[in-house]
């Protein structure tokens, strides 16, 4: 007997996240190699290890704190018939699109909120601090911003319903555009213009990084771009220009605000301490 897909998916769970993540990782790296966008203002060698770094001990935590994680939570849900969508007769493709929108929705909402409510946002600015803007931006978060991170989609999977697989498809899709959408890559306009309608780019993005902070509270997507249009918080451009934007947060810019150990203490330290 042939698996389903989705049977596939979730037996498969492990592999698949670290394969995608892997070779989108690789991918879009070399990509910023041949095609860059912007002049860097560190090395690779003074972010990277940091960047990298925090990733691992991310991953270490949630193991370690939430050992069911979101797939396991909605997989539980699915069981007991628990949340919307499980109380509804929906094909099981329209619930996957539905619970993948509403989760992409949700994490919109929650990175607002991380950028309202002062103690968030000082979890959040370690991953506004970066000097650069790369690919190992988009992975960059403190445990503690993780650890809440996992705990809201917690909630909003039980109550929602989410099919498993759809959690397992939403997460690495998040995992994959966030790289992208910080990527120093150069795009031309028209093919900018043109992802933009299905997806957050580079460019989009980047404007969320700007060291200006009315410039900074806007473009919150990291996957669709749909979110920021319909709740006007959408900024098409930076005002002083790709190429001339300041990235990063005033009082964080010294290169050893980089290393792991500083990124981990940022949140408890005013901009500009020792």
């Amino acid at each position: 007997m042939v698996d389903s897909p989705a049977s596939f998916l979730l037996a498969n769970e492990p592999w698949i996240r670290l394969g995608v993540f892997a070779a989108v990782l690789a991918a879009v790296a070399g990509a910023e190699a041949v095609w860059p966008r912007r002049r860097r203002q560190l090395p690779r060698a003074g972010r990277w290890p940091g960047n990298l770094g925090v990733v691992v001990v991310d991953t270490i935590l949630l193991r370690l704190a939430v050992p069911l994680a979101a797939v396991g939570m909605a997989a539980w849900a699915e069981a007991e018939g628990i949340g919307l969508l499980n109380r509804l007769a929906l094909p099981g493709w329209l619930a996957v699109l539905v619970a993948v929108a509403a989760l992409d929705l949700a994490i919109w909402a929650q990175h607002r909120l991380f950028h309202a409510i002062p103690p968030l946002w000082r979890l959040h600015r370690m991953h506004h601090a970066d000097r650069d803007l790369d690919v190992t931006t988009g992975i960059r978060f403190h445990p503690l911003e993780i650890l809440l991170s996992m705990a809201i989609k917690l909630a909003v999977v039980l109550l929602l319903g989410a099919p498993a697989v759809a959690v397992l498809v939403f997460e690495v899709l998040l995992n994959a555009t966030a790289m992208f959408s910080h990527a120093n890559l150069r795009l031309s306009p028209r093919l900018d213009r043109g992802l933009r309608l299905f997806v957050v780019t580079p460019d989009m993005h980047r404007v969320h990084h700007s060291v200006h902070r009315d410039e900074t509270d806007s473009n919150f997507g990291f996957n669709l771009p749909w979110w920021d249009r319909l709740f006007g918080t959408y900024r098409a451009q930076p005002r002083d220009g790709h190429l001339g934007m300041t990235i990063g947060i005033a009082g964080f810019h010294d290169p050893t605000e980089q290393r792991l150990d500083r990124m981990l203490t940022q949140p408890f330290r005013p901009p500009g301490s020792g």
